[in-house]
């Protein structure tokens, strides 16, 4: 199967709430590729930081190949 691209990873990162507060609205978002590490252990394909904007709190999400979220929920 072939990997989803950064702009759908961009969209799967932001469908995920702060878990500190609940909010969606974030702040800064940055969706890169995954390590070679979390590739070979976790499946993660892209790795999204992101800022709430309205706690401030960050937030780390990994996507695999097929669009779900690895860890980060």
């Amino acid at each position: 199967m072939s990997k989803i691209n950064k702009e759908r990873a961009e969209r799967i990162a932001r469908s995920v709430s702060c878990p500190s507060c609940g909010e969606y609205s974030f702040k800064k978002l940055k969706v890169t590729e995954a390590s070679e590490s979390h590739r070979e252990t976790l499946g993660e394909v892209w790795h999204a930081s992101k800022t709430c904007g309205v706690c401030g709190a960050l937030v780390e999400v990994g996507i695999d190949a097929e669009g779900d979220i690895v860890y980060g929920e």
